[in-house]
């Protein structure tokens, strides 16, 4: 199969197994490519998250959110697999950095969680493609993304 063939990120297979995977504060990025603080005082944090194509969003542990600083960014009612609701708080200007590849994102926060959940819109976004066979995650294309439009 080509690489414009490949089905995309979600459409391979329900699949669920963790990477590791960096998230970023991006304001303290945007601040540290300025100058106006030091890189090292970027604060950041590598996490196990779960790859799930079943899930839509980004989903962090919320100890590692207030801890990392990023901004709020509203509420979600989020549903469980089990199909109970509730109200979680969101994060924005989140960058992930995952297989060499970044994006900014917003997440919800899990006050009970100890991993991410790493959904369809960053899989997405990112152009990543799950391997339900290997349990692996990788690019569609390995130099650049593969963006398709109309």
């Amino acid at each position: 199969m080509s690489v414009d063939q490949q089905p995309s990120a979600g459409a391979e297979c329900m699949g669920r197994f963790a990477v590791e995977f960096t998230v970023v504060n991006n304001e303290d990025q945007v601040l540290a490519n300025r100058g106006v603080i030091a890189r090292d005082e970027v604060r950041r944090s590598t996490l196990q998250g779960v790859v799930d194509t079943g899930a839509t969003r980004l989903v962090l542990p919320e100890e590692v959110a207030d801890r990392l600083g990023f901004v709020p960014a509203g509420e979600a009612t989020v549903r469980y697999a089990d199909q109970r609701t509730a109200t979680r708080r969101m994060a924005g200007e989140v960058r992930v950095r995952l297989l060499d590849r970044e994006g900014v994102f917003t997440a919800v926060l899990e006050p009970n969680r100890t991993t991410a959940l790493i959904g369809a819109i960053v899989l997405e976004d990112l152009d990543l493609v799950v391997d339900c066979t290997t349990q692996t995650l990788h690019p569609r294309d390995p130099h650049r993304i593969v963006s398709e439009i109309e």
